[in-house]
């Protein structure tokens, strides 16, 4: 199975490394000094799961490389524009696209980029950053992947997904196929709504939030405004997602922020539009309430495309 990476930054790139270091044929899309490093020395993963380097075909133009059986998506939701476009080239024929992206829009936006048929959705849990230029690290050892048809047949596990599972379990990746992918997607997204909207409107880690009972029962109300809009859409999530956020938060470390965070506070693009924005649109088309998330939206929106005097003022 030759695989694909469009995105080869922290997900894509270490889900590809794991993939190639277990002897799978990957081709990494990359950009500036991060493709020359990885042309270069090759790319690395530090890990507490240990280190290691794999060398791979890399460009900037999927038509450089060898089509993929599997294409995993992981760019960052806001650089669509330009990487959506990338895609069908980098899809074999017969092949699937595999989206691992933040957010709930993303399998549509690559349905109407390479059809429908092509399309799987999936929701990944990984603390992972680019360090350096070729260089990945991992925090923690979570490494997992849960995904599944999101068009025609969603009622079982279909064959190509157990054939990527299989793939994936392989190379030490923790692999969960299911039947219909809208169900973690959204149980993420109930998760991860809030913890971008709150980390990143605070400019602080979980920890100083969750020790504030007020800000924390704000941070449950809007775990439950999320859950209201999945319902509303009929995606059956589990019952009593905020009790699950919050016993799941109450877990982590202190000092965790979410990527939004750490792109707002590096002056980068933020996630906004892929998260708050989803919510509040969606909530809008159903009647659905959002004051928290609306509120916060608001606060951040103006980010959407960075703000690299961030950077200065924060060094």
């Amino acid at each position: 199975m030759r695989f694909t990476i469009v995105g080869s930054g922290a997900v894509g790139g270490y889900y590809g490394a794991k993939l190639a270091r277990a002897g799978h044929d990957v081709s990494f899309i990359a950009r500036g000094a991060h493709l020359d490093a990885i042309r270069r020395d090759g790319l690395s993963v530090k890990s507490p799961l240990g280190d290691f380097t794999v060398r791979a075909q890399a460009a900037s133009d999927p038509a450089e490389l060898p089509a993929g059986d599997v294409v995993i998506y992981a760019v960052k939701a806001y650089s669509n524009d330009d990487a959506l476009r990338l895609l069908e080239r980098a899809i074999g024929a017969g092949g699937v696209a595999l989206t691992l992206q933040n957010g709930v829009d993303s399998v549509d936006e690559l349905a109407s980029a390479a059809g429908e048929p092509p399309v799987i959705g999936g929701a990944t849990y990984i603390a992972a950053a680019v360090a350096s230029p070729g260089v990945i690290e991992q925090t923690g050892t979570h490494r997992r992947i849960v995904f599944g048809e999101v068009f025609g047949d969603t009622s079982r596990v279909s064959p190509r997904v157990q054939a990527i599972h299989d793939v994936f379990a392989s190379a030490d990746i923790e692999s969960e196929p299911v039947a219909d992918a809208h169900i973690p997607i959204w149980e993420k997204f109930c998760y991860l709504v809030p913890f971008a909207a709150f980390t990143g409107s605070a400019r602080l880690p979980i920890g100083p939030l969750w020790a504030d009972p007020i800000v924390r029962q704000r941070f449950v109300d809007a775990v439950a405004e999320v859950e209201s809009v999945a319902r509303a859409e009929g995606v059956d999530v589990p019952e009593g997602m905020a009790d699950r956020v919050a016993g799941y938060i109450g877990k982590i470390p202190g000092t965790t922020r979410s990527s939004l965070l750490i792109d707002l506070q590096q002056g980068k693009p933020i996630e906004v539009e892929a998260l708050l924005g989803a919510v509040c649109r969606r909530a809008a088309r159903r009647k659905v309430q959002v004051p928290i998330i609306s509120a916060l939206y608001s606060v951040l929106k103006p980010h959407a495309a960075g703000t690299p005097s961030m950077a200065r003022s924060s060094a």
